[in-house]
């Protein structure tokens, strides 16, 4: 049972996993029911896929505000500023018709409300690291990662069964925002670390500056960055697959289940999964191994027969592979970070690991527009599997410069 967090306490993972569920729902909204009601409306994937890019904008370069989140006000007042704006985003988000003549406003609510949500995404970060000891990171960032992609899950199947069954989606869009500003509660549970007062910005910001400095020293930091900036895992076909679904004769309800619930639920299983074996293996490693299984999915899905049981199959099975990587990557970020300037540390390289999501997102895109669905897994694939390769052989070259003579 869960108890109020007291200072010096640690408080159970699954705190994290309620918090960030806002981050996830308003993913899961845009890339499940929003796409799926654009791909009806006529658009093209490469179009939806634009629009998904621009939500990923922010995500890759929130490091540049980042600092902010470490040096002023509170992470719980961080997190309550930043749920409320997500809130309005995902509303708005439903309010807005989902058709090519909305594109343009949909794109300018999309980015803001994803400003926000990076917000909130550094609060619970936050107050992650001060409250986890760090040989429970693999367990926290399972949960904590369950928490993104199981929000995801519920943003997109709950919000496209809303979107399809009320008059209009901007009652879904209502119904989430309510959902994640609920989350809230979860801040009970976890203590706010200690932070010094205004009155020493500018030594904080020096101390920012030298934990930086020192994060891309370091060996292990270096490794991070490269693994982060490469897409290995990056499961960028899941931001397309409703907009993929009639090629497999996939219904709406198929659609809202398995990229949506069931998915979430799934996704989240793996994450958990993920973080607990990242605990018993280097974290590196484990996640570049979990990035190759994916590719051995996408592979698998290319070949397998096009019907709705096998989207149901692989969908699945990637949205598993899915939190195993996303487990990975923050555990990975967590063992580089240490402690001070947490929310600035782990989100140069949650922007580094953003990048190849978002530029592999278009590449999905325009390879299926020009060259078929199957070619498209395929080219994600090869991607991922090039990276894995690239990234081994970077690491090797750097521990034997590193090694000491014999």
């Amino acid at each position: 049972m869960l108890e109020r967090s007291r200072a010096g306490a640690t408080p159970h993972p699954v705190v994290f996993m309620v918090l960030i569920i806002p981050f996830g729902v308003m993913s899961g909204y845009l890339t499940v029911a929003l796409t799926y009601l654009l791909a009806k409306a006529g658009l093209s994937v490469e179009e939806i896929a634009s629009l998904i890019f621009i939500s990923f904008l922010p995500q890759t370069w929130k490091f540049l505000w980042a600092p902010i989140a470490d040096t002023t006000l509170t992470r719980k007042t961080w997190y309550w500023i930043a749920a409320l704006t997500s809130a309005l985003g995902i509303f708005a988000m439903g309010a807005v018709p989902a058709t090519a003549a909305g594109l343009s406003v949909l794109n300018a609510v999309v980015f803001v409300a994803n400003v926000a949500s990076t917000f909130l995404a550094m609060a619970v970060e936050g107050l992650l690291v001060y409250s986890t000891p760090a040989k429970f990171h693999g367990r926290a960032a399972g949960w904590y990662q369950a928490g993104n992609l199981g929000g995801g899950g519920l943003g997109g199947g709950l919000g496209l069964w809303l979107a399809q069954t009320l008059p209009s989606p901007v009652f879904a869009g209502a119904i989430l925002a309510v959902v994640c500003l609920a989350c809230a509660a979860g801040l009970w549970f976890v203590a706010e670390p200690p932070r010094a007062s205004l009155e020493r910005l500018g030594p904080r910001l020096a101390d920012l500056g030298r934990d930086l400095w020192g994060l891309v020293r370091s060996r292990i930091g270096v490794l991070a960055c490269l693994i982060c900036l490469l897409p290995i895992g990056s499961g960028a076909a899941s931001n397309l697959w409703s907009a993929l679904a009639d090629d497999w004769h996939a219904s709406a309800n198929t659609v809202a289940l398995v990229n949506g619930v069931l998915g979430g639920a799934v996704s989240a299983v793996g994450c958990l999964v993920g973080g607990y074996a990242c605990d018993r293996m280097d974290r590196k490693t484990g996640y570049a191994l979990y990035g190759l299984i994916q590719a051995a999915c996408a592979v698998g899905m290319a070949l397998a027969p096009r019907t709705e049981e096998m989207f149901v199959l692989f969908t699945l099975l990637y949205a598993f592979i899915s939190g195993l990587t996303y487990a990975g990557f923050s555990a990975v970020v967590l063992e580089a970070i240490g402690l001070g300037a947490a929310a600035t540390k782990y989100n140069v390289l949650a922007s580094l690991a953003n990048m190849p999501i978002a530029g592999m997102t278009l590449v999905d895109g325009w390879s299926q527009t020009h060259w078929g669905t199957s070619a498209m897994l395929y080219v994600e694939a090869l991607c991922g599997v090039v990276a894995i390769v690239v990234f081994l052989a970077l690491a090797s070259i750097r521990v034997r410069k590193l090694a000491p003579a014999a």
